[in-house]
């Protein structure tokens, strides 16, 4: 069937704008690469943290002995807000983590948004400090005018093992740790620069469609940005780093937590360089006995200082290779829920 539409600039996009509107036409691109760059980027991490607490799971005798829980593979997302960005990250992740839908929970001020989800399981209420004692990851998804009630609702009531990720923008990550009493957080700086290949991020209007793109997989690999928009290595940092304090929660050693770590790489023909170096001072990391946890890493710091990981990667072609090939194989993997 032929499209008789197709090539009609009548019916573009732009047809009817006035001068300042066309003006405005950068944001475009910018909306819908910031939306399918923080949706893939979150699941990523999410991705990365459900395959660690498995081999936690798995490399642990004692688990009674784990901080993470019963069933400690099982991982528990919550949500918190439920606008255009908490919809499409709900969407993600349904489709690419291995989460279950009845291990992600909504809370939002308008529930009946989320109906059509909850017949797949996805609990939804509105009760922010149900949904922060519960979350093992929790994400920010409100507008930034809300962000001091919904902290007042959050603070003291966060577990100090719950990682915060933050979509709201306006906000930067020392700010927020402060309103939150936490330093568990994850928050994605992106920055915009001037390019020819902006309008890749409108090659496909679906979120769904658009993460099976490898064109739009490419563009919106974290180490590798195009299009415009582009993260750097202190989120990348931040990610790693979250793996590491999960470690030091479920109390393993320094030389299991480097294992585990590894192993969710071990797929990939890169080699992982990591060691106890990669993370801490190198002063700290030979007084650091085997059998004993890393220190718990301030997030904050992690994302807005020079740490020994930043300076690791910045230097290791073959540890970014590897991630960006984790990150590639997680978007061509879609999850079918029974």
């Amino acid at each position: 069937m032929v499209d008789l539409t197709a090539n009609l600039s009548s019916l573009s996009f732009e047809t009817g704008l006035t001068e300042d509107e066309k003006n405005l036409l950068y944001l475009r691109p910018r909306s819908a690469g910031l939306t399918v760059c923080g949706c893939a980027h979150a699941s990523f991490l999410c991705g990365l943290v459900q395959s660690l607490r498995g081999i936690i799971k798995s490399h642990t005798t004692n688990r009674d002995s784990l901080a993470l829980g019963e069933d400690s593979s099982d991982l528990c997302l919550g949500i918190l807000g439920m606008g255009h960005m908490g919809k499409q990250l709900l969407h993600t992740l349904l489709e690419k983590t291995g989460v279950k839908p009845s291990h992600i929970k909504i809370s939002t001020r308008r529930p009946e948004s989320a109906a059509a989800f909850v017949q797949t399981d996805v609990e939804c209420f509105f009760d922010n400090r149900r949904l922060a004692a519960w979350a093992d990851v929790l994400f920010l998804c409100c507008l930034p005018s809300h962000l001091p009630k919904v902290c007042a609702d959050l603070h003291s009531h966060l577990s100090k093992h719950c990682l915060v990720y933050s979509f709201t923008s306006a906000v930067p990550v020392t700010r927020l740790a402060q309103l939150l009493g936490h330093d568990f957080i994850v928050k994605p700086q992106y920055v915009f620069v001037d390019c020819d290949t902006a309008d890749v991020w409108l090659s496909c209007a679906c979120l769904t469609a658009a993460l099976k793109d490898p064109l739009l997989t490419e563009a919106s690999c974290p180490l590798t940005m195009k299009g415009g928009i582009s993260l750097g290595l202190n989120w990348v940092c931040a990610v790693l780093y979250s793996l590491l304090n999960i470690c030091t929660s479920a109390s393993l050693g320094s030389s299991d937590a480097l294992s585990v770590i590894k192993c969710i790489f071990a797929k990939w023909p890169q080699t992982v360089e990591l060691n106890a170096q990669s993370f801490i001072s190198t002063s700290y990391a030979s007084s650091l006995l085997a059998d004993e946890p890393f220190p718990w890493i301030s997030l904050t710091d992690a994302q807005t200082r020079e740490t020994p990981l930043l300076r690791f990667l910045s230097g290791s072609k073959p540890m970014q290779q590897c991630i960006s090939a984790a990150y590639k194989s997680m978007l061509e993997t879609t999850v079918k829920w029974d």
